[in-house]
């Protein structure tokens, strides 16, 4: 705790004063985000620090292998799906980013198995299943990129279960990308047209 008490004396010290402006308009005027990122929980993998956003400019959620679930409005616990009513319906965001990354636990867990794992892990990276059924030659490392991008895939897939997206997106007023973030290079991917193609810098 004392590493994250340091840190947080470093942001009143340094960018609460550069930000606190923008703090307290935020305070009073609410959020306005520009975008809503569904990422992975991993700690490498920051959507505010690699997009480069100001507090305030994204809405993310972050999740075990930055999965979508279809949609399926019962009685379980969905906070994936309730942050995207929120984000979408409340909020009003018209962009939403599903951002996948290499070396990813969650695909590796369902690749491989998560022995250590198994109470919620593996139940969650069912979601996940269908991207196994593509077909690869490839190493064990070239296998778990693989199908890290077809998780990203899936989630979008996903995203169009849920009606008032897929109304949305039929009308024009959201739109949905893709990307991989590769943590080995510092590349950004997004997805076009069916290829994952390197953001040039």
């Amino acid at each position: 705790m004392e590493r994250l008490i340091d840190g947080y004396r470093r942001f009143r010290a340094g960018t609460w004063p550069a930000e606190r402006t923008r703090y307290e308009a935020l305070s009073k005027e609410g959020q306005r985000p520009i975008a809503l990122v569904v990422a992975c929980s991993d700690s490498r993998v920051d959507p505010q620090t690699i997009f480069g956003a100001a507090p305030g400019e994204l809405f993310v959620i972050r999740n075990v292998a930055a999965l979508v679930p279809p949609y399926q409005p019962d009685a379980g616990y969905h906070g994936t799906s309730a942050a995207l009513e929120y984000g979408l319906r409340v909020l009003g965001i018209s962009s939403i980013v599903v951002l996948g990354h290499a070396q990813c636990g969650g695909v590796k867990a369902m690749v491989e198995g998560a022995p250590a794992a198994t109470d919620f892990v593996n139940a969650w990276m069912q979601i996940a299943k269908p991207a196994l059924g593509v077909r690869t030659n490839s190493s064990s490392k070239g296998s778990l990129d693989l199908y890290e991008h077809e998780v990203v895939r899936l989630s979008l897939g996903n995203l169009m279960t849920f009606p008032w997206i897929q109304t949305a997106v039929a009308h024009g007023r959201i739109q949905l990308h893709g990307c991989r973030f590769d943590i080995r290079s510092g590349t950004l991917a997004i997805l076009k047209e069916n290829r994952f193609v390197t953001v040039g810098v």
